[in-house]
């Protein structure tokens, strides 16, 4: 069942890149639907970044001061929050955001037959409806993870100041020397991926719903369930793949030098 249900998913997603690269899509369309999710989705993102930080920034806070090291704060919680926590938690509230919304309106028209009608009319649902909703959520989700990162940090130097009792220059001091370019590059990755993901899993889901008003709220579960699983598989892939290549990077510098 699970791997019917990728190969029915990598299916889906290889169809729309081919009717994306023969008939191209609609720009205004693209630009309405990405307008439409980052509205929606920025208060939420925005809060759920912020709050992120601040956690980390207490978590962090009880194991330094064991060992001396509170100006170290800022640099340690940034990079955990980059790197590894911030992206994934983002993407959690994305998918149930982003991901249930996109499933249920797909899954409404497929289940009223809207879709088969503009089928009938001449036009591909696909050029139509899904891929405007996927290049959309891509791009929207990548830039709403990147600018929930960047609260996440906003929200970890105010916790700093009001829990931890250090100010903004000594929580950002040592930011610059553990938050490296490889770290930012990491967290951007996996900003993407979990895009990609979130993009594919949800209108899947959606354009594939079938009975009835069931079978939307079935669809939406099944989004959010697969969604949920399928980010951490790929957060795992992700920081395997890119722990390896910065080795690999750092070994050949090594060599050369």
């Amino acid at each position: 069942m699970i791997v019917e249900q990728i190969g029915g998913c990598v299916s889906f997603c290889l169809e729309a890149a081919g009717v994306f690269f023969r008939r191209g899509v609609s720009r205004r369309e693209v630009f309405l639907q990405i307008w439409r999710v980052t509205i929606q989705s920025l208060p939420t993102t925005a809060m759920a970044g912020f709050f992120v930080g601040a956690i980390m920034t207490v978590q962090f806070t009880m194991q330094v001061q064991a060992y001396g090291a509170l100006g170290y704060l800022g640099g340690l919680s940034t990079s955990a929050t980059i790197r590894q926590v911030g992206p994934l938690l983002i993407a959690f509230m994305l998918s149930g955001k982003v991901g249930a919304f996109t499933a249920a309106e797909l899954g409404t028209m497929r289940v009223t037959e809207q879709i088969d009608a503009i089928r009938c009319l001449g036009a591909n649902p696909f050029q139509e409806l899904i891929l405007p909703r996927f290049i959309a959520i891509i791009i929207s989700s990548f830039a709403l993870l990147a600018a929930g990162l960047l609260m996440s940090v906003a929200g970890g130097a105010l916790m700093g100041a009001l829990f931890s009792g250090i100010n903004l220059d000594e929580y950002l001091r040592h930011v610059p020397t553990i938050v490296t370019l490889p770290s930012i590059a990491t967290g951007l990755l996996k900003c993407v991926v979990f895009a990609v993901v979130l993009a594919s899993i949800c209108t899947y889901k959606g354009y594939t719903a079938s009975g009835g008003a069931r079978g939307v709220g079935q669809a939406v579960v099944e989004t959010a369930v697969a969604t949920m699983v399928s980010l951490v598989a790929a957060d795992w892939a992700t920081s395997l793949i890119a722990d390896t290549v910065i080795q690999l990077v750092l070994s050949a510098g090594g060599a050369v030098g």
